[in-house]
């Protein structure tokens, strides 16, 4: 039996400061202030926030400074740029050479059209045009030869009036010298007063017979001139009946059969050229001011990226679209065909450094004028002033700074709600 532990008991001294135990439970209790006192404005926040949204439904974008474009992208179809519509230019029976989907050379024949009606009138303007060359070769003789009678007699007048006036010299030295009468004398002056009044006459009637024959003539020129662009005209339909290709290319569409009545101006076929494409596209109305003529585009075609700009635009608006073409800028791409769809981008405007973040449906749903800027995880409104928006990004003119995170989504669950909780 043991009486006792006394023996086995040693006195110890007691340590000075504090335990380990009270060391940790000091240092805990430090950070654990420390954490409330950081943590103690997040919880404010929180405490504060009028709705709690689930985090993971919402998409938040950044805002950085950078560069800018503002475009708009349109769905396009590859159409030929150039594809004439070839017409009958005459009534008659049409005979086809080749069908829809036909490849052609330049100059080959590609339809015949034979119209009676059209070879008679031509052979009778044919022969009135020979009927009125042969009229004003006619009348040209006929002037020579009125010139020559005018000339002729106009020269004897001047021999006639110059006998009348010697033998007025003769008589004159006679009558000085008393040897002839007054009667004879004065008779001599009568006569060189004759001969020179028809040989007046004479030369005003072959200046006016002249200017006759001239108005003749030019009028049998007129005639002549007018008769001739008939018959060109006419010969110039002849020629159209056979119809060729204005190019190398390919027969897109036929709109009649082989061996059909057509009438004058009747669409037969259609023509288009494979070298040469462009895009046709439709945009928005609103779009349609800032969208002119050398506007610079993409176009996207089989994952690449080709240059382009827009040719023309149209004036008309089609159910809140307006139309519009852009043509490739560099070379073609390879494979192209016709009504093929490609997405094209149109470049409207360009601006570098400027504030800006990610498009979202936050636009529409805050009007432009409000984002929910998020702050350890609550989202707190903030009004803001937008400027150029892009297919992907926007322009913030107002309210953010660089580096500030902003919910792009849609923020009508907010309910307009000052600040949300993202949980």
């Amino acid at each position: 039996m043991i009486p006792g532990t006394s023996a086995m008991d040693k006195p110890l001294d007691r340590p000075r400061g504090l335990s380990r135990r009270a060391v940790a439970a000091i240092v805990a209790g430090a950070f654990l202030l420390a954490g409330a006192a950081a943590l103690t404005p997040t919880l404010r926040r929180w405490s504060r926030a009028e709705r709690a949204v689930e985090g993971s439904r919402l998409r938040v974008g950044q805002v950085v400074r950078g560069d800018l474009e503002r475009d708009v992208s349109a769905q396009g179809r590859i159409v030929a740029a150039l594809h004439p519509t070839l017409f009958s230019p005459a009534q008659g029976t049409v005979w086809l050479s080749v069908k829809a989907g036909t490849g052609v050379k330049k100059g080959q024949t590609l339809a015949r059209v034979d119209s009676p009606e059209l070879v008679s009138r031509l052979s009778q303007e044919r022969a009135t045009l020979l009927s009125v060359r042969s009229d004003l070769g006619r009348q040209q003789i006929a002037a020579r030869q009125a010139t020559l009678r005018s000339k002729q007699n106009v020269d004897v007048l001047t021999v006639r009036l110059a006998a009348a006036q010697r033998a007025l010299e003769r008589a004159q030295q006679l009558f000085d010298q008393g040897l002839l009468n007054r009667s004879d004398y004065e008779r001599a002056q009568d006569d060189v007063e004759v001969a020179g009044l028809d040989l007046k006459n004479a030369k005003e009637t072959s200046r006016l017979e002249k200017d006759t024959l001239e108005f003749e003539l030019s009028n049998r020129r007129q005639l002549l001139a007018r008769q001739e662009s008939v018959a060109r005209e006419l010969q110039r339909q002849a020629d159209e009946l056979v119809m060729r290709a204005p190019f190398d290319g390919m027969v897109a569409t036929v709109g009649v059969q082989d061996r059909d009545a057509v009438a004058p101006n009747q669409a037969v076929m259609m023509v288009v050229d494979l070298s040469a494409y462009e895009v046709e596209f439709d945009i928005p109305e609103n779009y349609a001011p800032d969208v002119l003529p050398g506007t610079p585009a993409e176009i996207q075609y089989e994952g690449r990226t080709y240059p382009g700009r827009v040719t023309a635009v149209s004036p008309e608006i089609r159910d809140s679209q307006v139309r519009g073409t852009l043509a490739f800028a560099g070379e073609l791409p390879a494979g192209l065909r016709q009504s093929q769809r490609v997405t094209t981008r149109l470049v409207l405007e360009r601006k570098t450094g400027v504030l800006k973040l990610p498009r979202g449906p936050f636009l529409e749903s805050g009007g432009g004028r409000l984002a929910w800027v998020v702050e350890n995880g609550v989202a707190v409104r903030r009004p803001i002033e937008v400027g150029a928006v892009s297919v992907s990004e926007v322009e913030v003119l107002r309210g953010l700074g660089a580096g500030e995170q902003v919910v792009v989504s849609d923020t009508s669950v907010f309910e307009g709600a000052r600040t949300v909780l993202l949980r």
